[in-house]
């Protein structure tokens, strides 16, 4: 679902330093909003406070948003310090492995280019695409 950004109302937070939001605006512009901010039937913002700061800052007008029916001050609560606290970051061999896949494909091989070459050459002349 989306919703305007100017209406999503932000209530006391945990997180009071939002930090460098430039990474992921960089981020959601290439990519879009990668998970929808979590608001309450009343549009007030229960997780995504990083993600809504930068989509403002980019100038949208609208997010995607899931809407959860959780009005009680604990619950909300809790669900802020869940999504900040229960996610796990990659280990340094994943990301190394990550980033190790990502150089491969962006700088294949000669002989893997060479492929891709030939097999591109043959679906223009067999109109496969």
């Amino acid at each position: 679902m989306q919703i305007r950004v100017e209406d999503i109302k932000v209530r006391k937070r945990i997180r009071k330093d939002l930090g460098d939001v430039g990474p992921l605006m960089e981020s959601m512009k290439k990519y879009g909003l990668l998970s929808p901010l979590i608001v309450n039937k009343s549009n007030e913002l229960i997780a995504g406070r990083r993600r809504l700061e930068a989509a403002r800052l980019l100038g949208w007008q609208t997010v995607s948003v899931t809407v959860l029916d959780r009005d009680g001050d604990i619950e909300k609560l809790e669900m802020e310090i869940d999504e900040n606290v229960l996610r796990k970051d990659f280990s340094p061999d994943e990301l190394a492995d990550g980033y190790g896949g990502l150089d491969k494909l962006r700088n294949p091989p000669f002989w893997a280019r060479l492929w891709r070459a030939i097999k591109r050459f043959f679906r223009r002349i067999f109109g496969r695409r």
